[in-house]
């Protein structure tokens, strides 16, 4: 009797076949998601705005001219403020302090977040017990109050500065979710493993833990940034943040205190509203796409071999070959349902 051997038993010392094409395509499945590429292609136009706002400017933001609250034209095409400033130039050179603002506040935060989630998540006894406690007490903080009153009794409130203040108050929310996600996978065959094996508490962190929760830190941290975004545009509108320097919220700051409105100059604040908006959909879609690549449940319309399609609710059957005899090990009852639900 003739016994195949199975790929497991293959020779040593045989190449392994290189990756199809179709697998090679499915590890870029991340970029090729629409949300994912729309958010990315926003944000990237937002990050050269930053590198290269100031040259692009066309005016000094701060300086003033005879051009008295004109609406947007080819020489000023957001037109100026009550004072004759250009609010395009405010725009692009404010939009660095707020990508600052934002990714570092994003990093810190996500950083403490995995620090005080994964150590309590994966310890047992007192030292999960002291860091949970921390986190239910920063949960249990009004985050902006405690932010407003922080940077208002610091001397320089510049954009790192508020970074690192927005940091302190940010974290604890990821952290009780990376805590919840770190127990579940503690208990795994493959940590288990390695702890019989010999493996360090540190190294089954970094090699067996954490490559598991890349996707849930990715999706807090886009979600920290929304968060430090808003939280510098909410002290700068309200006059707690340095108003002599250039953001959106110092834009929307001025143009409440000079009643733009009563005005009629819409023009003052409807650009840096509109950045806001599209800062935070491009933040919001990259999240999406992030739930989207880790979630299976989420990937709709999705094709696989034989022709099947994955939808959300319905069980994927192959069709079978035109003029063609039925793929082996389907039933016969299913010749006519290509898709079956749950």
């Amino acid at each position: 009797m003739t016994v195949q051997a199975s790929e497991s038993a293959a020779p040593v010392g045989t190449v392994p076949a290189a990756a199809p094409p179709a697998a090679r395509r499915d590890r870029l499945r991340f970029l090729r998601n629409g949300k994912t590429a729309t958010g990315l292609a926003i944000l990237g136009m937002f990050v050269l705005l930053a590198v290269a706002g100031e040259w692009l400017a066309p005016y000094d933001p701060s300086a003033m001219s005879d051009d008295v609250l004109q609406p947007p034209s080819w020489e000023h095409p957001f037109g100026t403020t009550q004072t004759g400033q250009d609010i395009f130039s405010q725009v692009l050179v404010g939009t660095r302090g707020v990508l600052v603002v934002g990714f570092v506040a994003g990093f810190f935060a996500t950083l403490l977040s995995v620090l005080v989630g994964v150590s309590s998540g994966f310890l047992s006894g007192i030292g999960d017990e002291v860091l949970s406690a921390l986190t239910n007490i920063f949960l249990v903080l009004p985050g902006l109050p405690l932010i407003i009153i922080i940077a208002s009794f610091l001397p320089d409130s510049g954009d790192v500065i508020i970074a690192v203040v927005i940091s302190l108050t940010a974290w604890a929310w990821g952290a009780r979710v990376l805590r919840a996600q770190t127990m579940s996978l503690r208990g795994r065959d493959y940590v288990q493993a390695a702890r019989a094996t010999g493996e360090s508490t540190w190294r089954i962190i970094v090699f067996e833990i954490l490559p598991n929760l890349t996707a849930v830190i990715a999706s807090g941290f886009v979600g920290t940034v929304i968060f430090a975004v808003l939280s510098e545009i909410t002290l700068a509108f309200i006059g707690v943040a340095d108003i002599s320097h250039w953001n959106w919220g110092t834009i929307l700051f001025w143009a409440q205190s000079n009643q733009a409105l009563g005005q009629g100059a819409w023009w003052w604040f409807v650009p840096a509203g509109l950045c806001i908006a599209l800062l935070g959909t491009a933040l919001t879609l990259i999240n999406f796409g992030i739930d989207e690549f880790v979630n299976p449940r989420l990937r709709t319309a999705v094709r696989v071999r034989g022709g099947a399609r994955m939808r959300v609710g319905f069980t994927p059957v192959a069709r079978a070959p035109r003029g063609g005899a039925e793929p082996a090990g389907k039933a016969v009852g299913a010749r006519e349902t290509e898709e079956t639900p749950v």
